[in-house]
């Protein structure tokens, strides 16, 4: 299954992706929310232990799982779309914090298709704050980038490293560039 009119934003954790896909909202674009943070959210609210900090297997799991229902619920979109993470960043995140990739997810990640292009967030210490849902040091941070790109690569996409520059320019750019 592959629609071109879906555009994954990736990188490392607080680099800037949300803010930008609140921004491309805003201008009328189709936009898709992190399953993550939601997941997080959940898992805490009901004392679940399907988190990062808990059990990252079942974690991995139910994000791949969203992350499916994502792809499939906008894939009559015939328009530009863009997601706030994609399949792929489930098997990067498996790889960096070594748990096994399953053969779901390399199904998933070798059925699903996204556009070509991918829109990858440079770690950028100066906007880098952790939260209750990002707990991640600045070294993981900074390293997750890097983890994600490969594997992008890997799976045959064209990384392109999203501009240091304000929010309301980011979002210009990307558009200019898809």
């Amino acid at each position: 299954m592959e629609n071109r009119n879906f555009f994954v934003f990736s990188g490392g954790p607080g680099s800037g992706k949300s803010t930008v896909i609140h921004l491309l909202a805003a201008m009328g674009y189709i936009t898709v929310r992190e399953a993550a943070r939601d997941i997080i959210t959940n898992q805490v609210t009901t004392h679940g232990d399907a988190v990062p900090w808990k059990n990252t297997i079942r974690y991995a799991h139910i994000m791949l799982l969203r992350s499916l229902v994502d792809f499939e619920e906008f894939m009559h979109v015939d328009r530009p779309c863009f997601f706030d993470r994609g399949i792929i960043d489930i098997l990067g995140y498996a790889r960096l914090i070594h748990i096994p990739i399953t053969p779901e997810m390399n199904a998933a990640a070798n059925k699903y298709h996204y556009n070509h292009k991918v829109f990858l967030f440079p770690f950028w210490k100066e906007i880098y704050a952790k939260d209750t849902e990002r707990q991640q040091d600045v070294a993981e941070a900074e390293k997750t980038f890097w983890v994600l790109k490969k594997e992008y690569e890997n799976f045959g996409y064209q990384t392109i490293d999203v501009p240091l520059l304000s929010p309301q320019k980011r979002a210009e750019w990307i558009v200019h560039h898809i």
